[in-house]
């Protein structure tokens, strides 16, 4: 026979690489070899050569991201964790909570199992509860109780500034309407800030930086909130003091009621003491 490129003459060769992309690859990784020379895409086969492939018993794995999360509840079908600040939900990064998730729950034992993910956002600065689909139906179920309004959200921020007890806030965010409920839980006096406000917030719709635009436009911003914060009131270094604290919802499976809430974080206790 006429020589022949072995990444041409080895297509086919080996079930576990079947095409020249394939073999290539292999090449790459000096898998092959001829006549016990570990082979190239530059080696050449004339006929009667001992071609050999080898794959190693622990080849390794794929990247995995090493991030311990608080899990609060889990079974089959769902999981609920504590999201802490300074990490996205998810998006074209590594450090993702979505690229976490598979290191820290159980692998689900139902039939349509998949990948753990989660079912809604929360800002990267902001901390608490995120909901994790385990399964395709929980998480196409989670999907449309979301869209449905179905899901009861709680959040804590603490907020600078005079405010009134209670009240509703509405205005239009990229062009949709949306509306948010806050009441006030504890005020205390700062020298800096004047006064500091504990306040549980419901967003009753679910725009992008809902909560921080409509606290930003009632003149009373989220202490940290280096986007939406006035210039000489933003708090450098200290975070977002927005916590995602408590999250109500239907089980896609059993259909019971399931609330969960997760503990304020100690720099809210610090400012408004145990809360």
């Amino acid at each position: 026979m006429s020589a022949l490129r072995l990444q041409e003459y080895g297509v086919g060769l080996f079930d576990a690489y079947p095409t020249k992309s394939a073999l290539k690859k292999a090449l790459k990784k000096n898998y092959i070899s001829v006549d016990g020379v570990t082979a190239t895409s530059a080696t050449f086969i004339t006929g009667g050569e001992l071609i050999t492939l080898t794959i190693p018993e622990h080849v390794s794995p794929k990247k995995r991201l090493n991030f311990k999360l608080n899990v609060l509840f889990e079974d089959d079908y769902l999981a609920v964790i504590h999201k802490p600040a300074g990490i996205l939900v998810s998006g074209n990064h590594f450090k993702t909570i979505a690229n976490a998730l598979v290191q820290n729950l159980k692998r689900s034992t139902l039939s349509d199992a998949t990948k753990p993910q989660p079912v809604h956002r929360l800002d990267f600065a902001t901390t608490g509860i995120l909901l994790v689909g385990k399964t395709n139906d929980s998480i196409r179920n989670l999907n449309k109780q979301f869209e449905n309004k179905d899901i009861e959200k709680t959040y804590i921020a603490v907020t600078i500034g005079n405010m009134t007890n209670e009240g509703i806030m509405s205005s239009d965010i990229d062009n949709k309407p949306s509306q948010s409920k806050y009441k006030v839980v504890k005020t205390v006096l700062s020298k800096r800030f004047s006064k500091l406000n504990l306040v549980q917030l419901e967003p009753l719709t679910g725009r992008r930086h809902q909560l921080r635009i409509h606290l930003s436009e009632l003149g009373n911003p989220i202490l940290g909130d280096k986007d939406y914060g006035e210039e000489p009131l933003i708090l450098n270094g200290k975070g977002m003091y927005l916590h995602a604290y408590s999250l109500k919802f239907r089980h896609p499976f059993t259909n019971e009621s399931i609330f969960i809430k997760s503990e304020f974080p100690e720099r809210f206790n610090k400012i408004f003491g145990n809360i």
